[in-house]
């Protein structure tokens, strides 16, 4: 599979995240070499970056934590992740910058816009 690509099979969405962890401004949006850019706080120590990364691109895509699998990359910067029931279409936006940062709620009033 293409790295930045998505695929939509047995109701999964899989795609390649890059992850930076350590970041001050957590959140879910941008492309680093085909890949969503996924910024967290949690430093790369013990896999708290990665589980961090995992509940950003949940929180991302609307769907609970246990909906988005690690396929590979559990101690790397890029990782593979399944998304189930993921929409194709909210991967498109984020990869092209639309930022959905952690710190920020959802705009709950039906403007479908983040803040």
């Amino acid at each position: 599979m293409r790295t930045g690509t998505a695929a939509r099979h047995t109701g999964c969405v899989r795609f390649t995240i890059w992850v930076r962890p350590g970041s001050a401004h957590p959140g879910v949006g941008g492309e680093h070499a085909g890949s969503l850019v996924v910024r967290v706080s949690a430093r790369a120590v013990d896999g708290k970056a990665t589980e961090a990364a995992l509940a950003a691109v949940a929180g991302a895509f609307g769907v609970r934590r246990g909906a988005v699998t690690l396929v590979s990359g559990a101690s790397s910067r890029a990782k593979i992740v399944d998304v189930a029931s993921g929409d194709p279409r909210v991967l498109a936006e984020l990869l092209t910058g639309q930022d959905r940062g952690l710190s920020q709620p959802a705009d709950h009033h039906g403007s479908g816009q983040w803040r």
